[in-house]
């Protein structure tokens, strides 16, 4: 049987009261990276933080969404992957030319931070609830980057590794059930089975393969398996909020200037064009909308 190598796998140790879930990536870390031309460290960061947003998402109870986010004062300037609980990601990276030709998070810059923001999808026309955490950068890898984050931020003892090989990237976390009491021996034993986990296990071996080699005795147990798959969030609605955080003066110079406007989605490359009267439109009363002009 082939292996899916676009797939979030959430598991449960029933002896240790430790939840985990494992991620891998193939074509769908492949249709983000090439979209841009990344040099490879930056590509290697981001493609670590795609699959870290994939794993973080394995927690969540209800449908939204949970971004990672780094922000550099260095050559790397940003960051952004997401994750939603659909299973479709996106990210992108901001950055400037020289980069080295490896990365941590040490060359982020001093005042680097890492923010993890979990948005939960609006209900019967509510606006969507977010939480955010924000922590300084400051480890030797990403993997010690979040869980640090999470030993800061959330008092949730979590562990994580990630991998990335060739146009693949893979990675698995455990954590300690938030209402369940983990005794300290039981955690310990956890993370050192965690710790035999060997890179190339995770991009050659079955999901359940793996959580059978390294936590059989820990009655482990496969909760779900799901299917990933790239897809951008950008819609027009979006975008015209976000035109009109811009404020109603510098929508109207630049109409002035341009005669309409076109918004173009740095994720997947959409397109979204506003004539003059749609781009003014927007700071009319609700009950006046303009027509939609989408382009393909």
């Amino acid at each position: 049987m082939p292996i899916e190598r676009d797939s979030l796998t959430r598991f449960l140790l029933n002896r240790a009261h430790v939840r985990g879930a494992l991620v891998r990536l193939g074509e769908t870390w492949r249709d983000i990276a090439e979209r841009t031309a990344y040099p490879p460290a930056v590509a290697d960061q981001l493609a670590q933080c795609t699959a870290a947003s994939a794993l973080f998402t394995a927690s969540l109870k209800i449908k939204g969404r949970v971004s990672i986010q780094l922000r550099g004062d260095a050559s790397v300037r940003r960051l952004f992957a997401e994750c939603t609980t659909e299973g479709t990601l996106r990210a992108i990276a901001h950055f400037d030319a020289p980069v080295p030709e490896s990365l941590h998070p040490a060359d982020y810059g001093d005042k680097a931070m890492l923010a993890i923001t979990i948005e939960n999808e609006a209900v019967k026309g509510r606006e969507p609830q977010r939480y955010q955490g924000m922590v300084g950068l400051q480890a030797d890898s990403l993997s010690e980057a979040f869980e640090g984050y999470f030993r800061q931020s959330e008092q949730l003892p979590t562990r994580i590794l990630l991998f990335s090989r060739g146009d693949e990237v893979a990675g698995m976390l455990i954590q300690q059930l938030p209402e369940k009491h983990c005794k300290p021996e039981d955690w310990r034993r956890a993370q050192m089975l965690f710790d035999t986990l060997r890179p190339e296990e995770l991009f050659d071996l079955a999901p359940e393969d793996i959580l059978y080699r390294l936590f059989h005795e820990e009655s482990v147990r496969v909760l779900e398996t799901k299917p990933l798959c790239f897809a951008c969030s950008c819609n027009r609605e979006r975008v015209e909020n976000a035109l009109i955080s811009l404020g109603r003066t510098e929508i109207e110079e630049t109409l002035a200037d341009t005669g309409d406007i076109t918004v173009h989605c740095d994720f997947c490359g959409q397109a979204y064009r506003f004539t003059a009267e749609q781009g003014l439109s927007l700071f009319w009363p609700k009950s006046a909308p303009a027509p939609n002009d989408r382009l393909h």
